[in-house]
């Protein structure tokens, strides 16, 4: 999945659409496929998974580099996050490589710029380090992409791969959290986490919060 956004980012900061295209509507697949997994997880009873829960000791997904990886890509970005890694030199400094160059949205947002629309400065060069904050001008300029589909029609193409991109990942964050609450309720989650609430809170993140409001504006 790593291998199929960073490989989608080249492309858009290439301008070459198409085979971008392509590795997005597989990436939706895949978050496809791992929101079903949730069904089978689904059936284990709160006395099944306490059975086992021991033997995961402090561990939890959401620490693993790989998942840390998946969101920085995505542009939920944390510089902080990358310090638990220390004690891991390659990975630690592959995850800060990431961090020093524009996310899969930071990207569709410069070409946006690169096409003539008035994309914000502060948007187009920035610390990509951290998240990049929601833009009226970005918003505006997907607007005017909403506005014309037939002359931009490979960015509105993007445009909604991008939402179908976020769309099934939310329902992967969902599918999670509703799990997780089924199962061992309110109790302290794995990896020294508060559980539910925590999850809860990583529901509402938005990756692409300007092509959700764009909606409003049609």
């Amino acid at each position: 999945m790593i291998h199929e956004l960073h490989g989608a980012r080249d492309q858009v900061r290439r301008d070459d659409l198409q085979p971008g295209f392509k590795m997005l509507s597989r990436v939706a697949r895949i978050f496809a496929q791992l929101v079903q997994a949730w069904d089978v997880l689904s059936t284990l009873t709160p006395s099944e998974y306490s059975a086992f829960r021991p033997s995961l000791g402090q561990s939890s997904g959401f620490q693993s580099h790989q998942y840390r990886m998946l969101e920085f890509v995505l542009g939920n970005r944390n510089a902080a996050l990358v310090t638990p890694f220390v004690h891991r030199p390659e990975i630690h400094a592959m995850l800060l490589d990431e961090l020093q160059q524009p996310s899969l949205y930071d990207e569709a947002v410069r070409l946006l710029a690169r096409r003539g629309f008035a994309v914000p400065s502060d948007r187009v060069e920035r610390d990509w380090r951290e998240r990049s904050p929601l833009s009226e001008g970005v918003e505006k300029a997907w607007v005017g992409v909403y506005a014309d589909t037939s002359a931009h029609w490979d960015l509105y193409e993007l445009a909604e791969k991008l939402v179908d991109l976020e769309d099934a990942f939310r329902q992967w964050r969902f599918r999670h959290v509703t799990t997780v609450e089924r199962i061992i309720g309110l109790k302290r989650g794995t990896g020294g986490t508060t559980g539910v609430s925590s999850l809860q809170r990583v529901v509402g993140t938005e990756l692409f919060p300007e092509l959700w409001r764009v909606r409003t504006h049609l």
